[in-house]
């Protein structure tokens, strides 16, 4: 069998490979790895084959991303997102519970399966295309150095595989680090490319969810959730009409905007809302002023959770996305739900009418914003509330 290599971009023939059961070579940051579908336990064997190895030792799989985890890992806890979210692409392989959908013969028999993001665009694009996680130890000879260069691999497997991609020389030449999370404690089973003293930095930060959506849709519930799983559970309205009761530097900036809200060292608010809505160019202003103030008090307040030995906060906010917010979260659930029980949830809980309700909802954003720039989307559609935070609850166990 002859091995082609491939040179280019376009690496669709190598996933024509992978998806019938062929053995590629692929380049990452590290080193090259010996590639087959990874739950295909016929081409798993042909790795094993290759290279001589032992088939007592476990497999990791390449992802494309780590949502793709979820697959086939019964349990992602937030310190595996946390370590994604700062390492991945890169040199960092991830050992998680794994929920039986890999076949045995990838974990040698064993419950738990590394996972890792290689930081190559020509591997990531065979990802992609291939549809499937890869199942990738180093392109040798077991007992042998491990390839830095196409050119290397096919020192020790022309002729024994389909092809090889040739993405250059290794960058880094050693090995991705091995992190389990697969316990409460996480253990560092292979020294590698990353230094431990990184991994260790990521993991003793706090973990942020974030949690938006449109008002009626659940927010409140979910935020609540997180509160009885032992998270900081920070609501940013309460937060801003705390603060415009009591923070004089928010009172001084807005009075000095907005001439005419303050009566008697208090912000009418309904001045304020007056002299706002309807005009952009106001409410722009007024989100700059106050996006301030409750940033810098979520930032104190999630500073003395980690004081105290707190991991893990959820910030509600209904402008998470549009603030800039999102980007401190390591997690952003938004939430839906549909329009008439939003419309029901409103009317009685601002006792206001039908009409205001739908006037409010449709004013804000649609369900398909969420779910385009949010990590995952909850959807409020249970009949009560305790049904909803049930869903939650369920939901976020499975990170925390």
């Amino acid at each position: 069998m002859e091995t082609v290599v491939i040179t280019g971009m376009d690496v669709s023939y190598a996933a024509e490979v992978i998806q019938r059961g062929g053995l590629v070579a692929v380049p990452t940051e590290t080193v090259y790895g010996l590639a087959g579908n990874g739950l295909d336990a016929g081409a798993v064997a042909k790795i094993y084959d290759v290279k001589g190895r032992p088939e007592v030792k476990p497999l990791s799989l390449l992802v494309p991303d780590l949502y793709a985890v979820d697959a086939f890992c019964d349990k992602v806890p937030w310190s595996s997102r946390k370590l994604a979210k700062a390492y991945w692409p890169g040199p960092l392989t991830i050992v998680l519970p794994c929920n039986g959908s890999v076949p045995a013969i990838v974990t040698a028999g064993g419950s738990t399966i590394g996972v890792r993001c290689p930081d190559h665009p020509k591997t990531l694009e065979l990802l992609r295309l291939a549809g499937v996680p890869l199942a990738a130890p180093s392109a040798n000879i077991s007992g042998m150095r491990s390839p830095k260069s196409a050119r290397e691999v096919l020192d020790h497997l022309d002729g024994k595989i389909d092809c090889v991609i040739d993405g250059g020389t290794c960058e880094i030449g050693v090995e991705s680090t091995i992190v389990s999370l697969a316990d409460e404690q996480y253990a560092i089973l292979r020294r590698g490319a990353l230094p431990e003293s990184d991994i260790a930095k990521v993991l003793s930060e706090i973990y942020i969810i974030g949690i938006t959506g449109g008002t009626g849709s659940g927010k409140t519930s979910a935020l609540r959730a997180l509160g009885k799983l032992g998270a900081l559970t920070l609501d940013c309205d309460a937060i801003y009409h705390q603060l415009l009761a009591e923070n004089t530097g928010l009172k001084s900036e807005l009075e000095a905007r907005f001439t005419g809200i303050t009566e008697n060292g208090e912000i009418d608010r309904k001045q304020l809302s007056g002299k706002v809505f309807g005009y952009p160019e106001s409410l722009r202003d007024l989100n700059k002023i106050t996006h301030k103030y409750v940033s810098a008090e979520i930032e104190l307040r999630i500073g003395q959770w980690k004081a105290q030995g707190g991991k893990v906060a959820a910030v509600d906010a209904i402008a998470l996305i549009e603030s800039g917010r999102a980007e401190k979260c390591d997690l952003t659930i938004g939430v839906a739900a549909p329009k008439e029980t939003r419309i029901d949830r409103i009317m009685k809980r601002d006792k206001i009418t039908r009409e205001h309700a739908e006037m409010r909802i449709d004013a804000q954003k649609p369900d398909s914003f969420y779910k385009e720039y949010c990590d995952y989307v909850l959807e409020g559609d249970c009949d009560t509330t305790e049904e909803f935070e049930e869903k939650c609850d369920a939901f976020f166990r499975k990170y925390i």
